[in-house]
């Protein structure tokens, strides 16, 4: 870069005073100097202020203008005292005229409102997508017990991420373990119960309850195989399927409703279809087909 020793280590105590700290942090960085007069009356006020402000995710850093020419120098600065916000090693506000608590804290207010600052002592937030997506990936492939695990892992990350907790019950519905699925749903606060991201998650753990015991689907199968134009009889049987987890069993005989009749028990046909696209996900492949087979039906 074409610096000399002093410069080089001049840059390094910066990089690792203020630049690396602005990686998560808002350094407030004054420049002064032993002889500046104003620097000293203003000193103790930044002092204060980055204290007040520390666990927002706010430090000060102090340069020496007699100590430290060449970093005076690339910030340009002319006059002393100087003081810049600095965050991901880049001065994002000027700071020099802030000569009172109420106007510094009025300018550090508006930039952490607009920064990403990351408090003190606070870890990052883990990226949870990639996580989400390898659970959601298990449960589309028919694993509810793995997906189920996989979300009870998340879940100890974020203990109050809906989409987590709306794919842990829906991974435990899979699993056949409908009682922790309402147990999650039944210990959530009411405003997380009230997310629209566990509707889902409800109406998988209403379709689930209808799943019957071997026999009794093995006698629906037949007595809707035996009659069908009989609708009670493909609107037993398409519950019972979707519930065993026969999800094409169950738009099958729904759909023969819905093209015999529409209207037949007030709709109960199309509307148990709806429910079923919405736990299933309507960005689901599965979805989107049947519901195209739906859509010919209704209008042609």
């Amino acid at each position: 870069m074409g610096l000399n020793l002093d410069e080089q280590k001049a840059v390094d105590r910066f990089r690792k005073a203020v630049a690396e700290p602005s990686m998560t942090q808002l350094v407030v960085l004054d420049f002064w100097a032993e002889w500046c007069g104003p620097c000293k009356a203003l000193t103790p006020m930044l002092e204060k202020v980055a204290a007040e402000y520390a666990d927002k995710g706010v430090v000060l850093a102090k340069v020496n203008v007699d100590e430290e020419p060449f970093i005076a120098s690339q910030f340009q600065v002319r006059s002393i005292p100087t003081v810049y916000a600095v965050f991901q090693g880049q001065p994002v506000a000027d700071l020099t005229n802030a000569r009172t608590e109420s106007q510094l804290k009025g300018l550090l207010d508006q930039l952490l409102a607009k920064l990403p600052i990351q408090p003190v002592g606070v870890a990052p937030a883990p990226d949870l997508a990639p996580l989400i997506a390898m659970g959601e990936d298990a449960l589309a492939a028919g694993d509810g017990e793995r997906a189920a695990g996989i979300f009870m892992q998340i879940l100890d990350l974020a203990p109050d991420n809906v989409e987590v907790l709306s794919g842990l019950v829906r991974a435990l519905v899979a699993a056949d373990r409908l009682e922790e699925a309402q147990q999650v749903l039944d210990g959530l606060n009411p405003e997380l119960a009230a997310d629209p991201h566990l509707e889902r998650a409800r109406k998988a753990l209403v379709l689930a309850q209808d799943k019957p015991e071997d026999a009794q689907l093995t006698a629906l199968r037949a007595a809707a195989a035996e009659r069908p134009a009989d609708h009670e009889a493909q609107f037993a049987f398409a519950g019972a399927a979707f519930a065993a987890g026969e999800r094409d069993a169950a738009a099958e005989a729904l759909l023969r409703i819905v093209a015999a009749d529409p209207a037949w028990n007030e709709g109960a046909a199309k509307a148990k279809l709806l429910l079923i696209f919405e736990a299933v996900g309507l960005e689901d492949p599965w979805v989107s087909a049947t519901r195209r087979k739906l859509s010919t039906i209704l209008f042609g």
